[in-house]
């Protein structure tokens, strides 16, 4: 999906939807995630201005987009680029975009319109988390990236 691209998919039973701050960006999705966890690396920190990001992962065709949003694209902790979508209008940040995860787009937790749907399933750069931040003593934890399969 390139920047500010609009897709739209008729007669999709919509699971998961969100929005930016001001609703300027809106997001459904057809389908369940593929993957749910806690980044806490420096980064994401960064990104979200807290302890970690809580992301949801999607096949991207699953997911539609209306609005416009912008990229910002670093190297990761991967070491491979990731590019991070955010509302140009009030500056939510929405979604991830990470080359080591090709086809796969990241939605940010707390855009969702129901929060409760979010069930992470571990959490990751474990080691690098705020002294402050209480993780989930039932998530598993990795203290760097996992292996990806």
């Amino acid at each position: 999906m390139s920047h500010g691209e609009t897709t739209k998919r008729k007669g999709e039973n919509m699971n998961f939807k969100g929005r930016c701050s001001c609703g300027a960006v809106q997001y459904s999705v057809s389908g369940e995630p593929v993957l749910q966890g806690n980044c806490h690396c420096r980064e994401c920190q960064r990104m979200t201005g807290s302890a970690y990001s809580a992301t949801l992962f999607f096949p991207e065709p699953t997911v539609t987009i209306t609005g416009t949003f912008t990229r910002h694209t670093r190297k990761g902790e991967s070491g491979k680029n990731v590019s991070r979508g955010f509302c140009t209008s009030c500056g939510s940040p929405l979604f991830g975009f990470p080359e080591f995860m090709p086809g796969l787009i990241g939605i940010r937790a707390g855009s969702l319109d129901d929060t409760s749907n979010y069930k992470p399933s571990a959490d990751i750069f474990a080691s690098r988390a705020a002294s402050w931040d209480h993780m989930d003593p039932s998530l598993p934890k990795f203290a760097e990236l996992p292996p990806m399969s």
